[in-house]
């Protein structure tokens, strides 16, 4: 994975400067102190199947963009603000649905949990420097169709340090621990058959909760 995309390349720069001229303004305005700014992608690098090549590399993640593993859907998120330790690195799984509630709190605002169903405030954290390993939630993610990236139908779920990944087109499951194996080298479904029973049916619950459109292709939704 060469890369040498001059595309790709220049949207990187330009998100280089805007990013600047955007804390610029700030600065320049005398708000800079008092804002809270939040740094971060809807997905990983594009780095599988595409028309031209493989425009990035997400190495050492797996895949990318449009893909259930690491390199796909673990993104960079920075943020800065009044309160918020400077320098601080963390490794707590968060989803961009925990902003809504976590903007809220920062800006001493009450919670409106009709609207935000999915996220979790992560304001405490962010303003306790002191709290290194809060307690995990359970992330999903929900790709129920093909993709130019050549991903095929399927799910994942994290909880703690595993990670299982539900293929529907291929009826398999892989399984893996994150905190060992960030690449997902090494499915442990085999060597760990409950554990992924017991995040498949987790997985499926949620979906089957939440009314979501399974693949008609599934034979095997029913027996949830």
């Amino acid at each position: 994975m060469i890369q040498d995309n001059a595309d790709y390349a220049s949207m990187v720069y330009a998100m280089d400067e805007n990013v600047g001229r955007v804390i610029q303004k700030l600065k320049d305005l005398g708000l800079y102190d008092n804002t809270y700014i939040f740094f971060t992608s809807d997905n990983g690098g594009l780095s599988t199947l595409y028309r031209n090549g493989y425009p990035t590399s997400n190495l050492p993640l797996r895949a990318g963009k449009g893909w259930c593993y690491e390199g796909g859907i673990r993104v960079p998120l920075i943020i800065i603000g009044p309160g918020i330790e400077e320098g601080r690195d963390s490794n707590y799984p968060v989803t961009s649905m925990d902003f809504y509630p976590t903007i809220l709190e920062l800006l001493g605002l009450d919670l409106l949990p009709e609207q935000h169903l999915d996220g979790e405030s992560i304001s405490n954290f962010l303003l306790n420097p002191n709290i290194n390993n809060p307690q995990s939630h359970t992330l999903y993610w929900f790709y129920p169709h093909y993709h130019g990236s050549a991903w095929t139908p399927g799910a994942a779920i994290r909880q703690d340090n595993w990670k299982l990944i539900e293929f529907y087109d291929k009826q398999k499951v892989e399984l893996y621990d994150l905190n060992n194996d960030p690449g997902e080298l090494y499915d442990l479904s085999k060597q760990f058959p409950e554990k992924a029973n017991e995040l498949q049916n987790k997985l499926r619950e949620l979906l089957y909760e939440a009314g979501a459109d399974m693949p008609v292709n599934n034979p095997e939704w029913g027996e949830i």
